[in-house]
């Protein structure tokens, strides 16, 4: 349970910086921070466990069928993971209440944080694939708010859409993968899949598998050929890009790997594909970073190449790799994030982040300038800092790999990288913070407060201490770690600083020497990167961003040109050869139910039936006739529902049919009264063609269907309504019980939809769409607009109508009727009070607003279904008791009639909301008002019966 607590606690406290903002920045700031520390304190206290060799787990049923549950395991790499996530991330919301200025909104920017923080957590601690799908895939999208934080920017807004495309295209691959995978071992839960990893390596589909889970693990760490995307996130606010290319989002990509490792990495098309996927990325990574002059440039493409150099370790498949690989995680971690945030604090307080206007920054920014020395030395792979250790370590697995047979490749390109490294790290320190102090810096450079440097020197510390006492410090995380990533125990290694005379010092040595002289010949490099300077990755990435828009632009224009009979016409004609290709294909037997002989009303029925079809062919073009004859299809619809004993679908299709035939009268008066000229006589001929065809084919199978016989559930829901459900009623037990869940999601469909029409007839009163409306409008009023029969009708009738909406939504249960029904008669009651006196009559006296009835409606159904929860039942279970009261006796109480109540507001605040909005835009002056009185019955000398003034 206290998995699931500290992968949820992030998403739940994002509210509390946004409900803490208004107290102050320090307030906002220590509540965001409690909640990191909060889920932090959950994930360390499992580690006692962890580090005895426990796996902890917890796991809860979601969607079972699918394979889909809230399952949490915690072994040395989750708890290695999630401690970086949950500790950096502490640092990052320290560090980002000094940065961000007052200008910038402090509680949404933790807001964004603290969901993207749990989606990380939910990744590295997720047992089961499909749930770290659905949090991979909230990463991208959390990450994209963060990296365009500032979106007034337009380099802000371009790097948070790279960085959704890609991360979110690899996400598509990575789902496809991932289901495979957990097809091929027969579960999806990750622990189990990391037990049949023989049988996962020897199916057919296990390449696929790899290719697309490690397009997804590349797209996210950046690794060749996706590594342009990161860089271009660094025009996010520089604790989001310490974060980022830290602890989380490209972290992500390399734990996927590390986890999956003991399942992929025996197999040669592991270490043929990742291997040199990640040498490749740590080349060209530090090569750009070299010449960048944006200092958090430099750091981002060197982040693509340490991030390419773990890569590498992974995909060469040993345990001592591994071991490499975990550690220089976290030293990577310590250094980048303590050197993005050196860089932020010198664009805070010199104001600009350019090297060439740089320099000298060590006497006026003493402290920064002394934390960012240690970082760079660290990057730099110099010794007594972390970074060292982990560099030699990865040299000493390049020295000892064969690739191709040739025995050279590895340690020579990884060397060459890691004097590139030691050449960018030496520029990014000595340019910036060395050399003479200069007058033309945009802002007087200064060390910033406490608590913006506070971060770095801590992160800095744990640079000069892992360095010096890496067993010590480091050994006992390393190890648990690095054991859950190969599944088993590791062979001897012994971290430390001297390991005597071996090729990996003395490539070491080669890579700190031969980076100095680089720096020194600079210029020289330089003039050889600009050869090679038309090879972008984001040129190509932006001609195939280009390319597939107009693509899609041409396709649209060829396809989408607005013509509705042109997209029915394709949908019916797919429809009908997927149909005749079933048919063809599939053996035929004559049926073997009796055909039921038609009796002479059904048979009339069906033939006024297809006479109002016919004459809507013919007349259609007469909107108010098609409408007029619709209505008449409806109500033989409802007899034949009638015939077949459904009399709850007949009263609905009724109550639906009236309502949807007085709103479509009143939007008729908002488009012209005839539909546009029909195609040529040609173009007629084929649509009826198609639209027989269909029909026909539609008939038939009706026809197949009915005359055979087939399993049908509507058994089990008969036998079951009254035991299961308390209610006789079949069709509402359905609605409210066994479907109740399809029925809260239909009110909120309904709900969204009256809101759709509000909004979109919001903008006809007023503006063009006012006054093209007033062009199609008819000038012909009614000379009785109230008739006054018609208005005595509808208030005497009003409150009758209300105690029979009653009666049936009381009755629904057992008899016919329910809250859908019952909310249909109240609206039609309602429409008749518009309809007999006005808008503007009915709209003074309505007290109740309709967006909140759909509102209330839809929260009361929902919190029907909490409340089966808090008694550890399935949500929206029921249940029912008869209850004996003296005087009333006997009756059914069924908490059912609390969804159905949600049902019956929803539908009425629906019908009302659409109705209000129609009847606003069709707002006119009434040729005669409606006088006020107990009668409001106007007579012809003026006099109105039973007012207070007059006679009656």
């Amino acid at each position: 349970m206290l998995l699931a607590l500290a992968t949820l606690t992030p998403f739940f406290g994002a509210l509390v910086p946004l409900l803490a903002d208004r107290l102050g920045r320090n307030l906002c700031a220590i509540a965001t921070g409690a909640v990191t520390l909060t889920a932090l304190l959950l994930v360390l206290s499992q580690a006692p466990s962890v580090y005895s060799g426990d796996v902890l787990t917890w796991s809860v049923p979601w969607l079972p069928a699918l394979g889909l549950s809230f399952s949490f395991f915690l072994d040395g790499l989750g708890l290695f993971f999630a401690g970086l996530i949950l500790g950096i991330g502490l640092l990052i919301i320290l560090y980002a209440r000094y940065y961000l200025s007052s200008k910038d909104s402090l509680g949404v920017f933790y807001f964004y944080l603290l969901m993207f923080q749990g989606a990380m957590v939910g990744i590295v601690l997720s047992d089961n694939i499909l749930l770290l799908i659905v949090f991979w895939e909230l990463t991208s999208l959390t990450s994209f708010l963060l990296i365009g934080y500032w979106n007034h920017l337009p380099e802000s807004r371009q790097g948070a859409r790279m960085a959704l495309v890609v991360t979110g295209s690899g996400g598509l691959a990575l789902i496809a993968g991932m289901l495979i995978l957990g097809h091929i071992a027969g579960s999806y839960e990750i622990t189990e899949i990391l037990q049949r990893g023989e049988a996962v390596r020897s199916s057919p589909l296990f390449l696929p598998a790899l290719l697309l889970v490690l397009v997804g693990a590349f797209t996210k760490s950046a690794q060749f050929p996706f590594h342009f995307w990161l860089p271009h996130a660094m025009a996010a606010p520089t604790p989001v890009s310490a974060y980022l290319h830290s602890a989380t989002m490209v972290k992500a990509g390399l734990f996927l790997m590390a986890r999956l490792w003991p399942v992929f990495s025996p197999a040669d098309a592991w270490f043929l594909i990742v291997a040199p996927a990640g040498l490749i990325t740590m080349l060209i990574g530090a090569w750009i970073a070299l010449f960048r002059d944006d200092l958090k440039a430099l750091l981002a493409f060197s982040t693509v190449s340490h991030l390419g150099l773990t890569t590498m370790l992974l995909g060469l498949a040993t345990p001592l790799a591994a071991v490499a690989a975990i550690f220089h995680i976290l030293n990577h971690a310590t250094f980048k994030c303590a050197l993005f945030m050196s860089a932020g604090i010198v664009d805070h307080e010199a104001g600009t982040r350019d090297i060439r206007r740089l320099g000298g920054l060590l006497t006026l920014m003493p402290i920064t300038a002394t934390l960012a020395f240690i970082a760079s030395a660290s990057m730099a792979g110099i010794p007594f800092f972390n970074g060292f250790l982990s560099k030699e370590m990865m040299l000493e697995e390049a020295a000892h790999t064969v690739y191709a047979g040739h025995e050279w490749i590895f340690p020579a390109l990884a060397t060459l990288a890691a004097l590139i490294s030691a050449a960018y790290s030496y520029r990014f320190a000595i340019s910036t913070f060395l050399g003479p102090v200069r007058g033309d810096y945009p802002h007087k450079p200064h060390d910033p407060p406490f608590g913006m440097w506070l971060p770095v020197a801590i992160l800095a510390a744990l640079v000069i201490v892992i360095g010096l006492f890496p067993a010590l410090t480091a050994g006992p995380i390393v190890e648990q770690t690095a054991s859950a990533v190969v599944g088993g125990t590791l062979p001897k290694y012994h971290l430390a600083i001297w390991h005597g005379f071996t090729p990996a010092l003395l490539l070491s040595a080669i890579a700190l020497a031969g980076g100095a002289v680089l720096f020194i010949c600079y210029g020289y490099a330089n003039q050889l990167r600009l050869v090679f300077a038309g090879m972008d990755a984001k040129s190509v990435y932006d001609a195939g961003i280009s390319g597939i828009v107009r693509g899609a632009r041409a396709f649209i224009v060829a396809t989408h040109n607005g013509s509705f009979p042109r997209y029915a016409g394709v949908t019916l004609l797919t429809i009908l050869a997927v149909g005749v290709a079933a048919f063809f294909h599939a053996p035929h037997e004559a049926g073997t139910r009796t055909v039921i002989p038609g009796a002479f009303p059904a048979s009339a029925a069906w033939i006024v039936l297809a006479t109002l079809c016919i004459s809507l062919l013919f007349w259609h073009q007469n909107r108010l006739l098609s409408l007029v004859l619709t209505s008449g299809v409806g109500l033989i619809a409802s007899l034949f529902f009638l015939q077949f004993s459904a009399p709850d679908l007949a009263l609905t299709q009724i109550s639906v049919d009236i309502v949807t035939t007085i709103l479509l009268l009143l939007a008729l008066n908002l488009v012209p009264q005839t539909s546009p000229a029909e195609t040529s006589t040609g173009g007629r001929f084929s649509r009826g063609l198609l639209a027989s065809a269909v029909g026909l084919g539609v008939g038939l199978l009706a026809y197949g269907i009915m005359t055979r016989d087939f399993q049908t559930i509507s058994d089990y829901y008969l036998a079951e309504a009254k035991p299961g459900g308390g209610g006789t009623n079949v069709v509402n037990v359905i609605l409210v019980d066994f479907r109740g869940f399809d029925t809260f999601g239909e009110i909120i469909v309904l709900g969204i939809a009256a809101i759709t029409i509000f909004a979109l007839l919001d903008n006809a009163l007023r503006g063009a769409a006012a006054r093209t409306l007033a062009t199609i409008r008819d000038r012909v009023e009614s000379k009785n607009a109230h008739p006054m029969m018609l208005v005595i009708a509808t208030r005497v009738l009003f409150p009758l109508a209300l105690v029979v909406a009653t009666f049936i939504f009381l009755r629904g249960h057992n008899e016919p009727g329910g809250g859908f029904i019952a909310g249909l008669i109240v609206a039609i009651a309602l429409i008749m009070q518009y309809i007999a006196s006005g808008y503007s009559w009915a709209a003074e006296r309505t007290r109740l607003d309709s967006q909140i009835l759909i509102g209330a409606g839809v929260l009361i159904a929902g919190l029907t279904g909490v409340v089966s929860l808090t008694f550890g039942w399935p949500f929206l279970t029921s249940t029912y008791a008869h209850v004996h009261l003296p005087l009333l006796g006997d009756f059914e109480l069924a908490s059912a009639m609390s969804f159905d109540l949600g049902v019956f507001l929803a539908v009425v605040g629906v019908v009302m909301l659409s109705l209000a909005q129609i009847s606003r835009v069709e707002a006119r002056a009434e040729p005669e008002a409606v006088p006020e009185g107990p009668m409001d019955v106007p007579l012809k000398d003026g006099r109105v019966v039973g007012s207070n003034d007059g006679e009656s």
